[in-house]
């Protein structure tokens, strides 16, 4: 996980850098400048906001190579210009599809027909614009990464077990703690200002934010969810990539749809259906985990409908590093406890979606995989699981009791994100809290002590012990003033 922060780069835009959506839109092209690239760009932009544009091949290529593989990359590019780069790209897990922009379609789809990854080869602007937006329909649903944690239960049970099954766990007690922190009006500016700064000269974009600033309410965390906006692209971006102070900042909404999906639950077992492309690696990682149990550490959208989920990865290419699989899930509502999952047909944007959503952290129990009868594809059984399941239980018990009943704090949650090795994000709520409360507040030495700590960690012993100076003093002038006692005075006989 990691904060947003601005990273110091060379682009003219820095908020372009802070990586809110999970898809970016490059266009290499030794013209990049020029108005047809110009024109076209805010319609490209109301399909994926980030855009790139080079004139430069090394450039180029060497910022794509930076895209980490949580990251997609959509790339148009110029005939001349594509001989030149698609070669060395096409093999990236980040790069998903090519286009070719061209004046010359017949030359250019000699070399282009040689490479999975491009598309098409296109002549009219129209045409590539109308292309990318069908296509990223499908790219929405199959190409996001799955961010999944294993829990292996070939280890000793007990306290242990997080040594092992850390990501696993602790992602888990994370999810319980930022549920039960109460969010603050602070957060929510914070978040709609960070995300006014990403959409900047998206006027499609910046109106979906006005709209929602203005006229959110709780019960419409579904529908918000399932619109194609900036909510449903963030949140998604920030829970898949581990993007954890985007996470913190979205926790209200987060809950909005927690208490909708718990209101909406689904009563009757039901098998749901989810196609998605994976890398040939994570394909294996998953076969090495059958008969264990997995979270998907992002929320889950599934298919009542086979054949409408098959039909997404049936029109991906597969690569030697690119395989289409088909997850197969049972899901009981009997077994549910804090991770419910509910049919969102009445309560989507799109209400013809056969959409059955699963919470974030949801728990499954990874039956089995196999080749389906044609051999195109992975089928991937799973089972839906509680947090009861005897493997879990003793594990999740164990550190959930640290944080105690009711309602978490910044305290806790840097305490928790402390033992998950994440000191600097401890670090930041620990001054987020100072920040937040009153000067005379008693944990305040506390949290003067645990910074102490984190600084010593970090091998700043001079500020270490600036901290543990201001805990001292703040101790002493909380200590209670025990008034003197009066001398007794007494009547002298002389």
């Amino acid at each position: 996980m990691a904060t947003s922060v601005l990273e110091d780069d060379i682009s003219p835009t820095s908020a372009d850098e802070m990586h809110l959506e999970i898809f970016c839109l490059v266009w290499l092209d030794a013209g990049a400048s020029t108005k047809d690239v110009r024109d076209s760009e805010q319609k490209l932009r109301s399909i994926i906001n980030r855009f790139k544009k080079f004139q430069d091949v090394k450039q180029c290529q060497q910022y794509i190579m930076e895209r980490s593989q949580q990251e997609r990359v959509v790339m148009i590019v110029s005939g001349q210009l594509g001989r030149q780069i698609v070669p060395s790209i096409h093999e990236l897990r980040q790069v998903i599809a090519i286009y070719v922009y061209c004046m010359n379609k017949n030359s250019n789809k000699e070399w282009a027909d040689n490479f999975a990854k491009v598309k098409a080869v296109i002549v009219e602007i129209d045409e590539l614009i109308s292309r990318i937006k069908a296509d990223h329909k499908i790219q929405k649903v199959v190409e996001e990464p799955l961010s999944i944690s294993v829990f292996n239960t070939n280890t000793e049970a007990g306290t242990s077990t997080t040594g092992v099954n850390g990501q696993f766990v602790f992602y888990q007690v994370l999810i319980d703690c930022l549920l039960r922190l109460t969010s603050t009006e602070q957060d929510k500016e914070e978040l709609i200002n960070l995300c006014k700064e990403q959409y900047k000269g998206n006027s499609t974009e910046l109106n979906n934010l006005c709209d929602f600033q203005d006229n959110y309410s709780p019960d419409q965390a579904l529908w918000w969810y399932t619109k194609e906006s900036f909510f449903y692209k963030t949140l998604n971006a920030a829970l898949r990539k581990q993007d954890f102070h985007f996470i913190y900042l979205f926790r209200a909404f987060i809950c909005d749809i927690h208490r909708q999906l718990t209101k909406y639950q689904l009563k009757q077992p039901q098998k749901v259906y989810r196609s998605q492309m994976i890398s040939s690696d994570e394909l294996k990682m998953l076969e090495q985990c059958c008969d264990q149990f997995i979270s998907v550490n992002s929320f889950f959208s599934t298919s009542t409908d086979k054949e409408k989920a098959l039909s997404f990865v049936k029109t991906s290419e597969t690569t030697d590093n690119l395989k289409p699989v088909l997850f197969e899930i049972d899901a009981n509502p009997s077994v549910v406890t804090i991770k419910p999952f509910a049919d969102l047909s009445p309560y989507s944007a799109y209400p013809g979606e056969s959409e059955i959503l699963f919470m974030l952290g949801a728990i499954f129990h990874l039956d089995s995989i196999y080749r389906s009868s044609d051999s195109q594809l992975s089928i991937i059984r799973m089972t839906l699981c509680g947090d009861e399941v005897h493997a879990l239980k003793e594990v999740l018990v164990h550190l959930k009791k640290q944080l105690g009943n009711g309602e978490t704090n910044l305290h806790i949650l840097g305490r928790l994100l402390w033992d998950m090795s994440r000191p600097d994000l401890a670090e930041k709520y620990f001054l987020r809290l100072l920040e937040q409360l009153p000067s005379n507040d008693p944990s305040i030495g506390k949290l003067y002590d645990d910074l102490g700590k984190l600084a010593s960690q970090a091998g700043k012993l001079d500020k270490s012990m600036e901290w543990h100076k201001k805990a001292r003093e703040f101790e002493n002038q909380s200590k209670p003033i025990i008034p003197m006692s009066k001398p007794i005075q007494r009547n002298l006989i002389i």
